[in-house]
């Protein structure tokens, strides 16, 4: 009989049971850093764009629009049109807030966030996103834009969350996905065609704002 001692110090046993505690802990600091937070916006966006660029220059004054019309604004934290985001609520003297993510290729807030929580997980952030948001505002992006904007979509289409708005803007940007919905998706029966309203595309600040007020007039 083997009588040799087994070392869980280093187990993927231990180490799982360890890490509920550390979920746990950023899901309460979550809810509770963001539980006053009210009529707050979540704006998605590529990282990868620069101040000089038209989509942070569209993102800058959508938010800072929409702050001076009572929104909130959350992102990110990170550069591109995230601080886009940021640098209108900012400026326009409302609440800027960022749920920054703890990563390998570390993300640095940016300077226009007042209001900052940090996480290791990407799914308390975007449970985050998601229960403090009265809209998501999706500018163009990549595979983590894409990713927040897909996961949205999926759990209001499968009654996993209460409906809210979701606006896609540039409509130049998101023209092929959406044809690709329409003549793939659809066509092929693997959406239905109410699931295309579950989003709206726009192009300008005051179509953001008409399209929140919209969906929340008829609730």
């Amino acid at each position: 009989m083997n009588n040799k001692k087994i070392d869980f110090t280093n187990s993927f046993i231990k180490q799982d049971t360890w890490r509920i505690f550390r979920i746990m802990s950023e899901f309460v600091e979550g809810f509770e850093g963001l539980s006053r937070i009210k009529k707050a916006v979540s704006f998605f966006g590529s990282k990868r764009v620069t101040s000089s660029h038209p989509y942070y220059k569209l993102a800058y004054r959508c938010a800072k629009f929409l702050v001076k019309n009572g929104y909130s604004i959350i992102t990110g934290a990170g550069p591109g049109i995230m601080e886009a985001a940021n640098k209108g609520a900012y400026h326009a003297k409302g609440r800027s807030i960022g749920l920054n993510i703890l990563i390998p290729e570390q993300q640095v807030p940016n300077p226009y966030v007042n209001y900052l929580l940090e996480f290791k997980y990407f799914f308390v952030r975007k449970v985050l996103f998601a229960k403090y948001s009265c809209a998501f505002v999706v500018f163009p992006g990549g595979y983590g834009t894409l990713d927040e904007l897909f996961e949205a979509l999926a759990l209001i289409q499968t009654h996993r969350i209460k409906p809210f708005p979701i606006i896609l803007v540039v409509s130049n940007y998101w023209k092929g996905m959406l044809a690709w919905f329409k003549n793939t998706l659809l066509s092929e029966g693997t959406i239905v065609k109410k699931d295309l309203s579950l989003f709206e595309v726009v192009d300008a600040p005051q179509e953001v704002l008409k399209a929140i007020r919209k969906f929340y007039r008829k609730k």
